[in-house]
This record gives structure tokens, C-alpha cells and sequence, in this order.
């Protein structure tokens, strides 16, 4: 066991997974023992919303050994995507008790690569915060310091995965949200392209185009490998992109042309970023330039009047609708302590929004995404602190108070949410810590589909800078 136990501490999926197909452990014997970490850890995390672990011990012992990830436990989150038989609340007490009927399409295909599924991890209301501090299930904890936030909204995966309770989990982006936690519990994460993952069976026209699924990991193997067997499109998707020429894992150690690299600390609304995430952001600059690349500090243009308006309605609209669907289902008026205070206020501004205001909102994204996308055409990599502002206390980022929400959200969102508009993949690599040893992540941004080249130039960083990938031990 004390193997495993080593295994669950410092490996990551590839290589939990490498274990389990020479013999060395079994899939029973991994689960099992993440299973027991699940049980120890969460009480202290917060992190798991469901479990199911009976059926896990159960698919661990049945696993088709020749699957690339055979054996190897895995959490969803909470929001977006559904698992068969567990609740899927999107951390509201509006869904409290509601039950998944089937798996997601997504999580289909995580199965079929041969993941174990543990359960779900927690989640914000709806997923509209970037700390993880939902009414409903309460807050999760941070592992490198629990008075800390983990980020959000998937912050209860990127706890999971920094505490080792699994080497691998299940995010979603909608404004930084696989970003945020990365950066927040020392991960990497990749917020791909938009369309590169199907949202199926949810609707993805109006519902989804600023948010994308994929996962936190500790490697950029990882990332990339699973990504190989993840993305594509279903019948109707109305965001598709095509297969790449070769797998992304192959861009991870692939060797890199002269690239035009530019970086910023400044946020778009020309406030600075706090020193310490500015000053990670200047030495991952100055590290490429040291491999030969050409850098320079430069930013896109970003049309602000513009962008608050699309993120507004695409946020508020498809939110109210989730929330109109689910009464009409329960059958009953929206109650007072049925959303949060945010969520309800995103939920009442929405309300007056007109149906051409929606179109507008629908062409201006457009428009931004060539008016920022062209940045692209003169550099081939953007660098920006992942957040700029160190990461957040618990009680910062209250969704109860929404005054206090609007003053601090922009430290935590600013830098991520805009490539969501733009559905330009992106990544936060981690790098380093702050004064109070908690961690830092660094965005490398691309133009629109090319996961290849950030998977390639996280993987150069990775070898030039090793981060940290043993599992912080907790208490």
C-alpha cells in the first residue's frame, strides 16, 4: 500500500495509469486507496459534493487493462456535466435534490478511456464565482492553505487533485474557471478552444460558447493525452472545430520555431497587477527569451464598453434560463433563498434584457474576438499573470455581498475571462510562490485552435522550470 500511496502522491494520470498496465498495482488496489484518501481528506477539503464509490471498486475490477488511462480514479465536477445517478446540484439550492438521469456525453468518454469515476466535486452556484464557497455545500479549502480559497469554480477539482485525492479531475471555463483553480492550488490546467469539446446533450448556441470543458492535471502529458481522447464534436454542435494533423501529446517535447512571444501585467482596464504575479509573469518572459524567442511587452486592444456588455448578457441570459427551466420543472415561483444574492441579482438584471439585445450581444462577440484575435496575427503567444491579485482569502469573493463581489472579482477574472469571449485557448502553467506560499500561475494565450503550440511551449517550460507535483500534505 505504501506504494500506492506514493503513486497517488507524486505521479500523474499517464504514469497511475503506466503502473496499472505493467502489473505493478491494480486498478482495485489504486481505487481502493483513493477511495480511503476521498474519505480522509474531504472532511478537512470540502471538495467531493457526491460519491459513488461502490460502483467505482466495481468498474476498477471490470476495466479493459488496454485503455490508455485504465484504472485510474477520476472526479467530475459538479456543474455542467452530468454522471448517472449522482445529484447535479451546480452548487444551488435551487437543484438541490436533483438527480442526473445519464452520463454527459463527456463523461462517456472519459469512461471509455478507461477513468474510474469517484463522484463530483463542488462547485459555485451556477459556477458564477471565482472562489468555491457555494450556500448550498459550503466552502472548499484550499490545500496549500485552508484559510485560502482553491479558486473556482472548479475549485473542489483542483483541491482533489492538490491534496492527491486523484491525479486528474474533471473542470469547465466559463470566465478562468479551469485557469483560476490551477493557478490557486499550483496546477496546470488548459481552457481549450471553443467547440474543441462537445457539451452535449446541454445546449451550446447561446448557453455555452464562453465556457468550454477539460481538466486540471499535474502534467502537461496529461492535459494534452486526454485531450486526444476527449475532444470532437457530436451531430449538431453548433461550434465545431476539426481533428488536428497529429495528437496533441505530440506537442508536448516537440521542439519550437522562433516564436513572437508578447507579455503584460497590466489588466485591460489598465489597472497593474498585484508585484508578485506581475514579477512570476516577467520571469516566464524572460525564461523564453533565454531559449531564443523574441519577446516584448505588448498587449491586445480589448473594446471594454463592448466586452462588459457580452459578458453581462451572455452570462445573465443563459443563467436566467437555467433558473426559469428548473421552476417551471419544480413547478412553483422562484422562493428569496433559492439563489444567492449574486446569482440573483445576475438573475433579476437579466430579466430586462430584449431579445435584439441578445443578438447584439451574439454579433459584438464576434467582433471581439477579430478585434482582440488579431493581436495574433503579429505574435504568436500572449503571457499574462493567470490572476492579479495573490490567491483569495475564504470570504473575499461572497457571493452574499455583491457590492463586494463587483470591487474584488476583476483581481481574480480580469485576465482569463476575455479569451473566453475570444475562445482562444489558454493555460495557466504554475510557477512558483508567493511571500505567503501560496501559489502562482502564469497564461500563455494562443490564437483560436492552437492547443498545439501552448501544449508545446508549457511542455518547454515545464522541463526548463519543473513544478511542484507532489501532493501537499495536508494538516
Amino acid at each position: 500500500m505504501s506504494d500506492i500511496a506514493d503513486l497517488l502522491d507524486t505521479a500523474d494520470a499517464t504514469s497511475v495509469a503506466q503502473s496499472i498496465r505493467s502489473g505493478a498495482v491494480s486498478a482495485t488496489e489504486v481505487v481502493k486507496a483513493a477511495i480511503a484518501r476521498c474519505e480522509a481528506l474531504d472532511p478537512t477539503l470540502n471538495a467531493l459534493v457526491d460519491t459513488c464509490f461502490e460502483q467505482a471498486l466495481a468498474a476498477a475490477a471490470a476495466v479493459d487493462p488496454s485503455l490508455p488511462f485504465a484504472g485510474v480514479p477520476f472526479l467530475v465536477k459538479d456543474l455542467g456535466q452530468e454522471v448517472a445517478g449522482l445529484r447535479h446540484t451546480r452548487g444551488s439550492r435551487l437543484f438541490a435534490d436533483a438527480v442526473a438521469d445519464a452520463d454527459s456525453e463527456l463523461v462517456r468518454r472519459y469512461r471509455a478511456a478507461g477513468f474510474i469515476i469517484l463522484g463530483t466535486t463542488n462547485s459555485p452556484e451556477l459556477g458564477k464565482n471565482a472562489s468555491t464557497e457555494p450556500v448550498l455545500h459550503g466552502a472548499t479549502r484550499n490545500p496549500h492553505n485552508l484559510d485560502h480559497s482553491p479558486g473556482g469554480s472548479s475549485g473542489g477539482a483542483a483541491a482533489a487533485v492538490a491534496a492527491g485525492m486523484v491525479p486528474v479531475a474533471h473542470a469547465s471555463d466559463g470566465g478562468g474557471s479551469i485557469r483560476i483553480p490551477a493557478a490557486a492550488c499550483g496546477l496546470f490546467g488548459l481552457k481549450p478552444s471553443r467547440g474543441r469539446v462537445t457539451s452535449y446533450p446541454s445546449p451550446s448556441l447561446l448557453a455555452y460558447p464562453l465556457g468550454i470543458d477539460h481538466v486540471v492535471t499535474r502534467s502537461v502529458r496529461d492535459s494534452a493525452a486526454i485531450l486526444d481522447h476527449t475532444a470532437g464534436p457530436m451531430v449538431g454542435d453548433p461550434y465545431q472545430l476539426g481533428t488536428p494533423a497529429q495528437p496533441w501529446l505530440a506537442s508536448v517535447g516537440a521542439p519550437l520555431d522562433r516564436l513572437r512571444i508578447a507579455f503584460t501585467t497590466t489588466l485591460p482596464t489598465g489597472d497593474a497587477a498585484h508585484e508578485e504575479t506581475a514579477a512570476a509573469t516577467r520571469q516566464v518572459a524572460d525564461m523564453v527569451e533565454s531559449m531564443g524567442h523574441q519577446v516584448s511587452e505588448a498587449a491586445p486592444n480589448y473594446p471594454l464598453e463592448s466586452v462588459s456588455f457580452v459578458r453581462r448578457t451572455m452570462a445573465g441570459v443563459p443563467t436566467a434560463l437555467t433558473v426559469d427551466r428548473r421552476l417551471a420543472e419544480l413547478g412553483r415561483e422562484l422562493q428569496d433563498d433559492d439563489l444567492e444574492p449574486f446569482s440573483r441579482a445576475m438573475y433579476d438584471r437579466a430579466a430586462g434584457i430584449t431579445g435584439t439585445e441578445v443578438v447584439d450581444a451574439m454579433q459584438q462577440l464576434e467582433t471581439i474576438a477579430q478585434t482582440v484575435g488579431a493581436f495574433w496575427g503579429d505574435h504568436d503567444l500572449l503571457v499574462t499573470p493567470t490572476m492579479a491579485q495573490p490567491v483569495a482569502p475564504l470570504g473575499l469573493l461572497d457571493t452574499t455581498n455583491v457590492s463586494q463581489m463587483y470591487e474584488h472579482i476583476g483581481g481574480y477574472a480580469g485576465f482569463t475571462s476575455p479569451f473566453n469571449l475570444t475562445g482562444q485557448p489558454a493555460v495557466s502553467v504554475p510557477w512558483g510562490t508567493d511571500g505567503n506560499g501560496l501559489p502562482i500561475g502564469v497564461q500563455l494565450v494562443a490564437a483560436y485552435g492552437r492547443e498545439d503550440l501552448l501544449f508545446a511551449a508549457s511542455a518547454a517550460l515545464e522541463a526548463a522550470a519543473p513544478w511542484p507535483t507532489r501532493a501537499v500534505a495536508i494538516g
